[in-house]
């Protein structure tokens, strides 16, 4: 028998996401505060966006939080055609985010 250690991502009480590392498990959860602080941002700023929408902006501005430094830097972005991050190979998503 194996014995597996496993590192889950709880908010308000809910599993959002299982990983195998603490350090994914810890990178994902400052992503998760990264959105949750951008949330009121979006909505502060009257853009005409529903509470959900300005949710999934958050979550995806979070999960590119390094494109978009280096975007907010003045750096050119290079990509032709945009392309989704969908596979995490040591993950399991406990949720539909």
């Amino acid at each position: 028998m194996a014995v597996i250690t496993q590192f889950v991502v709880v908010r308000e009480g809910v599993e959002k996401m299982t990983f195998i590392s603490k350090k994914e498990a810890d990178a994902y959860d400052k992503m998760l505060d990264i959105s949750d602080n951008l949330v009121p941002f979006f909505i502060k700023a009257d853009l005409g966006l529903d509470e959900n929408k300005c949710e999934q902006l958050a979550f995806y501005l979070a999960n590119n939080k390094d494109e978009l430094s280096n975007l907010l830097k003045g750096a050119v972005q290079v990509k032709n055609a945009p392309t989704a991050k969908t596979k995490k190979t040591t993950a399991k998503n406990t949720s539909a985010e």
